[in-house]
């Protein structure tokens, strides 16, 4: 049975969850808050804020392609995270959770960074290539400063899987197939056996991510888990919309994001 997650009261539900991955700053600060409010309006139930990065672990060429935006603009881990009272002045209040890797992390120092995530009001932080065998400080920090920690478990986690799951916290990012983010055709068999294993150990919410990129992908994540964390295909949305910027027509783009958004998660 499902625990409820806290994320200090704002997540009422437990299934059906849309988490929207962005890259801050992407392609500027002022309209990364404006696709925020527009993802919260068309459903989100928590919005994954990417810090960029030069050197991502399993990104794919669409965030790639974001983060590499973000920077030129000069995004760093610390303008991310002083994103988020922005996004709540704007009347975004879904959780936010910060998705960095670890070098901007160990560069600004783990309490630092749970002072900015504290100050600026995240929920929660995500760090993909963080081991969980050499995370306790980290979760521990995050505990205290009641911050989700959320944590990822891939099918080659292996004996680890019910490790991992079992101290989840906020929701589990399940990784549906190895390989780098991207949008896909298809969901494999083994991926949806996975997703049923990893259920069977977590109690919170179990998102599924990497892959998710049609209106019938929602449909099939939702009937095996509890949500679904598309990034790629959002990041590719926002992309359509960058020529119409470019030529002052940014609340047309803005428009079309918002229709393309509610084809893919409502059809």
């Amino acid at each position: 049975m499902l625990t409820k997650t806290s994320f200090q009261g704002k997540l009422t539900k437990t299934e059906n969850l849309f988490i929207p991955f962005v890259v801050a700053g992407d392609p500027t600060p002022e309209l990364t808050v404006e696709y925020a409010k527009r993802l919260q309006d068309e459903g989100a139930d928590i919005l994954e804020l990417g810090v960029p990065y030069s050197d991502p672990l399993a990104d794919g060429p669409t965030i790639q392609r974001a983060a590499q935006r973000a920077l030129k603009a000069g995004m760093s881990l610390r303008k991310a995270i002083q994103l988020v009272p922005k996004l709540r002045e704007a009347g975004v209040e879904i959780p936010v959770v910060i998705f960095t890797y670890y070098n901007p992390v160990m560069q600004i120092g783990h309490e630092a960074l749970f002072d900015m995530l504290e100050e600026n009001g995240a929920e929660g932080v995500l760090i993909p290539d963080l081991p969980y065998e050499e995370s306790e400080e980290i979760r521990e920090l995050a505990e205290a400063r009641n911050i989700e920690f959320i944590s990822l478990v891939a099918p080659n986690s292996d004996q680890r899987i019910q490790r991992i799951a079992e101290s989840a916290k906020g929701f589990l990012y399940c990784v549906s197939t190895l390989g780098v983010t991207g949008e896909r055709n298809e969901m494999s068999a083994e991926a949806l056996s996975f997703i049923k294993r990893v259920k069977e150990y977590s109690q919170v919410p179990v998102a599924v991510g990497f892959g998710v990129s049609s209106y019938d992908h929602v449909k099939l994540v939702n009937e095996h888990a509890d949500g679904v964390i598309i990034g790629s295909k959002i990041i590719r949305i926002i992309e359509d919309g960058l020529e119409k910027i470019k030529n002052g027509e940014t609340e047309q783009a803005l428009n079309d994001f918002s229709s393309s958004i509610s084809t893919l998660i409502k059809g």
